[in-house]
């Protein structure tokens, strides 16, 4: 019967990359102590590796803000339509 694959939370694989990136113990071991396979932990470090730079950079923060920006404007519209549907409901049932 064929093992369903497991599938690890983006903290687990941050905990476990900064781990091989510390270079205190082998990559075996690390699998070893995480029970994930040491071709798994060399991924995740070199994604981590590739990818910190988009943490720091101008481009996370503004992606953050026009995110924080979208949120805003779906709520207000989210609130438009709720004053336009409790209105029609109400003129419909009079």
């Amino acid at each position: 019967m064929k093992e369903s694959r497991r599938k690890h939370s983006p903290s687990f694989k941050a905990k476990v990359a900064l781990e091989a990136l510390k270079g205190e113990e082998t990559v075996a071991r690390i699998a070893a102590r995480f029970e994930v396979h040491p071709n798994m932990v060399t991924k995740w470090k070199k994604e981590l590796q590739e990818q910190a730079s988009i943490i720091f950079g101008q481009d996370h923060a503004r992606k953050k803000k026009d995110d924080e920006n979208l949120v805003a404007r779906l709520y207000q519209e989210i609130g438009q339509l709720k004053v336009e549907r409790d209105f029609l409901d109400s003129a419909l049932n009079r």
